[in-house]
């Protein structure tokens, strides 16, 4: 069915096919993606709107000699089929497969690992710029979509690149199109190089004049891309110091083919602006991208099914729940969102609230500040962030929040293991990094219900509180009506037992409570990693043998160091085995095959508990025996 793709080893096979098996090639190519994602799921129509910018890519430069750096990277399906990897398609974004991005461990033709925004140019840049300090002749490419093109970060390595001594090109790939909708003025200018009159209207004139000479009409829709940029003002790449070129087709090989073997002979920094649709070849991604964007697994010949019956509520809705209902009871709530309306489930608030919904980008750092000048001026900021891209905020957490203790809200979502998306986007770090800032405060809600209260819990603050929950469903627990909030700062006992005592942080209560069936053990269920309910670790502290921590994070400064430090601190001995994700970064796959493999699940807990404590809970278990026969 693909015997040209078929015959594809690697992209030096590529370079052997003519220009006319191109088209081909890029037809199987879109083929054998459906089919392949229809079967794991993962990222669909940023896939299908690269193809054939990928076989051009390959066909022109000389890889892996040549550096490609692609932005994200969820677009790299494509790359990955051409670079050996076709067969392998089918583990996919799952445990010990093939990665959802760009990995450099996984393929000498993957040259610089990436899945957060913006971080093309720089590292091409770099790449670039070592060649030419080792003398060595080779092209440095940097693929970035529109999108990603708002971010701070793309524009200070543009800055540099423009006055940089070196050959590297920028290519601009265009669809119109993130994982929510582009905002922004940069958006806004590269739709009005699509759209200037002038343009515009000549390409009309042309059009009614040369329809009825088909040769001619031919020479000129090739013209037609190849002056484009000639026609259209002068542009903002071209003031960073870049030799821009197009907008040409991303979808015409008989363009981009000879615009690359061009652009290749020049000199200095090249910008060649693509224009390409997501979704491209599969007519409903092309209808409906955002849907196709990061689907699971579904039948190409049918497309996206709802499920029969429905889903658990996940903790991204009853954020969004939350949001509503308390912007509905405090006309000082605003919304914050770096460019994650949908994954963050603030669609409905948008809806709702338009005048108090700010989608800012991708420009996390950004966000943080202009929620800080919001709160300056008496607002309540809400920034619904996940747990990974809170990390390119730190800066400002710091100096612009939480200096002047600003009173906000961080929701962070995607909190621990996030599964296929991998290391690249676990919120594994949260605790460990805002643990250690003055006048943060950090909640970790057990379940939904608990995530919703405590949400509640932190807008009533007079500081910034961040609330951590995991991706996906919870316990399923019912969800209490009206906007309760919970004691801050306070935990509480889940279970009495005897001997240990298990402390669980967040979602791992509910494997700590099935543990300790087996253990007699008591679990508290901690709530807050900041301020520790030092108060409730004491008096458990004092009436146990051991302890343990549980959380589903990173155990270097996270909440189980913070209980060693308040023991130490009171100076209270006693023993305590922290149990979390250790020193190391976690891989793609399945999330509960991934917490089993960290022994984050029940049995892994208990076995953990057992293996260290193995005295005390068979003198406990014992005494329990003892007890039980007494009573009987």
């Amino acid at each position: 069915m693909t015997p040209l793709l078929d015959s594809i080893q690697s992209p030096a096979d590529v370079r052997r096919l003519s220009p006319q098996q191109l088209p081909v090639l890029a037809g199987e190519l879109r083929h054998f993606l459906i089919e392949s994602v229809g079967k794991t799921g993962g990222h669909f129509s940023s896939n299908l709107g690269t193809v054939e910018l990928t076989v051009a890519l390959h066909y022109v430069f000389n890889t892996p000699h040549d550096r490609f750096v692609w932005d994200v990277g969820h677009q790299t399906y494509p790359h990955k089929i051409l670079t050996g990897r076709r067969d392998r398609m089918g583990s996919l974004r799952q445990l010990g497969g093939v990665a959802g991005f760009p990995k450099r461990d996984e393929s000498e033709f993957d040259h610089f690992g990436t899945a957060h925004s913006s971080t093309s140019i720089s590292a091409a840049l770099g790449m670039a710029m070592a060649a030419k300090q080792k003398g060595e002749h080779r092209h440095s490419v940097a693929i970035i979509g529109d999108g990603a093109m708002t971010a701070g970060m793309a524009f200070e390595a543009m800055n540099n690149a423009g006055v940089s001594d070196c050959n590297m090109l920028v290519i601009l790939n265009d669809n119109d199109m993130s994982i929510s909708p582009p905002v922004g003025a940069l958006n806004r200018y590269l739709a009005q190089l699509m759209s200037g009159r002038f343009y515009t209207a000549a390409k009309e004139v042309g059009r009614q004049v040369l329809k009825n000479a088909p040769p001619l009409f031919e020479l000129a829709r090739r013209l037609e891309h190849q002056t484009k940029g000639l026609i259209l003002p002068a542009t903002l790449f071209e003031k960073f110091g870049f030799n821009y070129i197009g907008p040409i087709d991303g979808h015409d090989l008989e363009v981009l083919i000879p615009t690359l073997q061009n652009i290749k002979n020049l000199n200095g920094p090249q910008f060649l602006h693509v224009v390409t649709r997501k979704g491209q070849g599969y007519k409903l991604a092309e209808a409906d991208p955002i849907a196709y964007h990061g689907p699971g697994k579904f039948d190409p010949k049918i497309g996206l099914v709802p499920p029969a019956a429905a889903p658990k509520q996940t903790f991204s809705q009853v954020f969004g729940n939350w949001l509503c209902d308390m912007a509905a009871q405090d006309p000082k709530l605003v919304a914050i969102t770096p460019a994650m309306r949908e994954g963050s489930g603030m669609v409905e608030f948008h809806r709702r609230f338009p005048e108090r919904y700010h989608d800012v980008g991708i420009a996390e750092q950004h966000a943080l500040t202009f929620a800080a000048g919001m709160a300056c001026e008496g607002l309540k900021p809400v920034v619904a962030i996940y747990s990974t891209f809170l990390q390119r905020a730190y800066d400002q957490l710091i100096h612009d929040v939480a200096l002047q203790k600003l009173p906000m809200v961080l929701a962070l979502d995607r909190a621990g293991i996030v599964g296929a998306d991998g290391p690249t986007h676990a919120g594994l770090y949260d605790i460990p990094f805002l643990r250690c800032i003055p006048q943060v405060s950090i909640a970790c809600p057990a379940d939904e219900n608990e995530c919703r209260m405590l949400l509640s819990t932190a807008h009533a603050q007079d500081h910034t509180v961040a609330v951590r929950y995991p991706r996906g469903s919870g316990a399923g627990t019912p969800m209490s009506s009206g906007l309760p909030t919970l004691p801050f700062g306070k935990g509480e006992i889940r279970k009495q037992g005897q001997g240990v005592a298990i402390l669980a942080f967040g979602t791992m209560l509910y494997p700590a409570l099935q543990a300790a069936q087996n253990l007699n053990a008591t679990v508290v269920n901690m709530r807050w990693a900041k301020p520790l309910d030092t108060e409730l670790l004491l008096q458990i502290a004092s009436s146990h043998d051991a302890l343990v921590t549980v959380e589903e994070g990173a155990l270097m400064g996270g909440a189980g160091s913070a209980v060693l430090e308040a023991l130490q601190d009171a100076g209270v001995t006693v023993p305590v085995l922290r149990l979390g994700v250790p020193d190391v970064f976690t891989e793609h796959g399945d999330p509960v095959k991934i917490l089993s493999q960290l022994g984050l699940d029940a049995v892994g807990i208990e076995h953990s508990v057992r293996q260290r404590f193995a005295p005390i809970i068979s003198a406990e278990v014992v005494t329990a025996a003892k007890g039980l026969k007494l009573v009987g």
